[in-house]
């Protein structure tokens, strides 16, 4: 049986990786571009000759590294059923509050562990007015310091499976989820399985949900029939329309073919870079990204344990495994909070939410967009706190961890 004590992390790239990185971008061929294209045919050549020079010429990975390094960080190897031993990267930022609550932060794609970087400082720390929490933001198997899996059909049940044991193996035998994209749906997963034995509630930040069925949610149904949008909800459905149009074909690609498009984003790192930095910019509401701030970002999967390529078959298996389809059945009874920002990939109304969980509290607002933690931090965190805050919803639902100093 494979050893699974906990073993400390230190990100340290081999300078030979470095150089060959460098050398990639100083023999890459860039494509033209049609005059005045603009975002319309994708990411605009500027924009990549000039993050290029920024990566060859004055972007320092290991000032980066050192940053993320501050972190404490560590391995641990779990055993999935039929899938044998994975080691698991992740960060694990405690409270100084002994009874702080144990919060797993799950990212998607194209995130990673470090997209919890902004909120671990507000959700750790301690204060009379708000609760606090152990964050523990681990890389998804396949995904940035972790082991990818080498058998098919590695999907939610699986990923779901790694998170509840990293936790109980932390000692965290009660703890609650927050995720985004397929943070979320593993999320919802976890509490599907686990909900009211170690998860004891979830919040997220993407809510996917469909119009309520007549057999499951009658008076849902109703309501949703007669009940009129909101201009927010218009503007929602308006955005979730213009990404169905112009923004699935990364989707259709990765859920499809995962290892042709591999290829690419294994080979050329400008290839990753435009891949991913097109993502950045499209799903965000005008977030003013700074050039290291998306070199990093970028340099995380370049230099990825098991290489980029692995990240995107996420899509693959869940999709034959049926998750696409059956995360729509994946209710749980345990307290769950959402957070509505206007420029998350599918936005839906309100009413369609109550179809997906116990919804006890939930959030709207004018700006945002899907990767909430990194672009809207002091509103996610917020959401969180007054979830399980005293008076909230969610108080005390993790025994003896009512998180205040």
């Amino acid at each position: 049986m494979a050893d699974n004590s906990e073993r400390p992390f230190k990100l340290s790239v081999p300078d030979e990786a470095l150089e060959r990185l460098l050398q990639k971008l100083e023999l890459a061929t860039l494509p033209d571009e049609l005059d005045d294209a603009r975002r319309d045919y994708g990411v605009p050549l500027a924009d990549v000759k000039r993050l290029v020079a920024r990566w060859k010429g004055g972007f320092d990975w290991r000032k980066a590294e050192a940053e993320m390094n501050t972190f404490p960080q560590f391995t641990r190897n779990i055993e999935v059923e039929g899938f044998g031993s994975l080691s698991v990267h992740y960060a694990h930022a405690k409270s100084h509050c002994d009874n702080a609550i144990p919060l797993l932060f799950l990212h998607g794609w194209p995130g990673h562990f470090m997209e919890a970087r902004k909120i671990i400082p507000l959700l750790t720390s301690s204060s009379p007015e708000h609760p606090s929490f152990h964050v523990v933001a681990p890389s998804l198997p396949g995904f940035g310091f972790s082991e990818a899996p080498c058998k098919k059909g590695f999907a939610a049940e699986q990923y779901a499976e790694v998170g509840n044991k990293l936790m109980v193996a932390l000692g965290y035998k009660e703890f609650v989820v927050q995720g985004g994209d397929w943070g979320s749906c593993i999320a919802r997963k976890m509490a599907h399985t686990y909900g009211n034995k170690t998860v004891k509630a979830w919040h997220t930040n993407e809510t996917i949900a469909k119009f309520p069925s007549f057999l499951s949610h009658p008076l849902l149904y109703l309501v949703a029939l007669v009940k009129p949008y909101t201009p927010w909800e218009r503007a929602g459905r308006e955005r979730s329309a213009w990404h169905g149009k112009y923004g699935t074909g990364y989707f259709k690609e990765q859920s499809t073919r995962p290892q042709t498009i591999g290829y690419s984003l294994s080979d050329s790192p400008i290839g990753l870079l435009a891949w991913i930095y097109e993502k950045l910019v499209d799903w965000t509401d005008e977030y003013p990204w700074e050039d290291d701030e998306v070199l990093t970002w970028v340099s995380i999967y370049w230099f990825s344990r098991a290489g980029p390529a692995a990240s995107v078959r996420i899509y693959y298996e869940t999709k034959h495994a049926g998750d696409q389809d059956n995360i729509y059945s994946w209710w749980s009874p345990v307290p769950l909070g959402l957070s509505f920002f206007p420029k998350e990939l599918v936005v839906i109304p309100r009413v369609w939410s109550r179809t997906i969980g116990n919804v006890v509290q939930e959030s709207e607002y004018e700006r945002g967009g899907h990767f909430a933690a990194h672009e809207k931090p002091e509103e996610l965190a917020g959401d969180v706190r007054k979830m399980f805050a005293k008076g909230g919803p969610a108080y005390g639902v993790v025994s003896d961890k009512g998180g205040y100093a």
